[in-house]
């Protein structure tokens, strides 16, 4: 049960197979496809600094080291300053916390040679881009930066102005750190297409967006770290078994059932097959080569979830294994 090894020099059909798996969708496939052929792209993720690195900021990891794979730099934005304006600490908090972010994102796999991290108030705080928030402020609508707020701050009945500033800095990101393609959740759509309509009011090209899933939580709701519904990095082998066991997964239901998409997006893209270990009496081990495999049988109720749980949880460790080592001497 080995990890995939890859290529070293994908073509670019390859290439664009690598950049498009797992993803929900590519604003345009067309636009990327160009910029592949014509330039060495260079991509980005911004994260604002959180506690926990959890199986969801893994959506986008993962899709960062598919990117290095494809021959494509690498930026980490640590949005301090966001975290700043969405009320999650003073500066000296949240620097502390990026920097234990950077720890675990390294940790995960990326090739720390290859990215280059960057704190957000290294540049946002600049003249020319404090000038182009101004800007962007002129030509954005209050109901289109409310709509491209986050969910939660969307929710609130009196946000605060600077949440509505937010959205209009992560478009002024995607410029001000020359990237081609910014990569995001699904949830991200909104800003993406601010950015895409505005920046080139503002004299900046329109970014290639790529848009990861986003996993639902463990119960099977939206996962937030209020529920704590969700399998950190940090988390000990026996906690990952005692979480996957209680998750909600439904026999034979696919759609929203968070043990199907941990198979789907974590353990294929990193693993050669997934055998899940079972008793004669209950048909003896099986191995899938594929989802798809996987989906066939679970549907139809020939992979019973306690069986699909348990192996889950063995190769979800296999994951963090190594990722927990490095945490523990950084």
């Amino acid at each position: 049960m080995s990890s995939v090894t890859f290529s070293e020099s994908p073509d670019l059909e390859s290439r664009i197979e690598i950049i498009e798996r797992n993803l929900v969708e590519v604003v345009t496939r067309e636009e990327m496809i160009e910029v592949l052929q014509t330039k060495k792209p260079r991509a980005y993720v911004g994260y604002e600094p959180s506690g926990e690195i959890h199986l969801g900021h893994m959506m986008t990891v993962n899709k960062l080291m598919d990117l290095q794979e494809a021959r494509v730099d690498i930026v980490v934005l640590l949005a301090d300053v966001h975290a700043y304006l969405n009320e999650k600490g003073d500066f000296d908090e949240i620097r502390e916390v990026a920097e234990y972010n950077k720890k675990a994102f390294i940790a995960l796999g990326l090739d720390e040679s290859k990215v280059k991290f960057v704190l957000g108030s290294e540049f946002q705080l600049e003249r020319d881009y404090v000038l182009d928030v101004h800007k962007m402020a002129r030509i954005t609508t209050v109901n289109r930066a409310r709509r491209s707020m986050d969910e939660v701050s969307r929710r609130k009945r009196d946000p605060v102005v600077s949440q509505m500033i937010y959205p209009l800095m992560q478009a002024l990101d995607i410029a001000h750190l020359e990237v081609d393609f910014a990569v995001g959740g699904i949830d991200q759509r909104k800003i993406h297409m601010l950015a895409r309509e505005n920046l080139p009011k503002l004299g900046y090209p329109s970014p290639v967006c790529l848009h990861t899933p986003i996993l639902v939580g463990l119960d099977g709701e939206k996962m937030s770290s209020s529920k704590g519904n969700y399998i950190s990095v940090r988390d000990s082998p026996e906690a990952v078994n005692q979480k996957i066991r209680k998750a909600f997964c439904p026999e034979k239901q696919i759609e929203e059932n968070p043990i199907i998409q941990i198979a789907q997006y974590h353990i294929f893209p990193r693993f050669e097959s997934f055998v899940v270990e079972r008793p004669e009496k209950f048909g003896g081990d099986v191995e899938y080569r594929t989802f798809e495999e996987l989906l066939k049988d679970y549907s139809a109720g020939a992979l019973h979830p306690m069986d699909l749980k348990l192996s889950i949880a063995n190769y979800l460790n296999k994951l963090l294994e190594n990722t927990r080592k490095k945490l523990d001497k950084a």
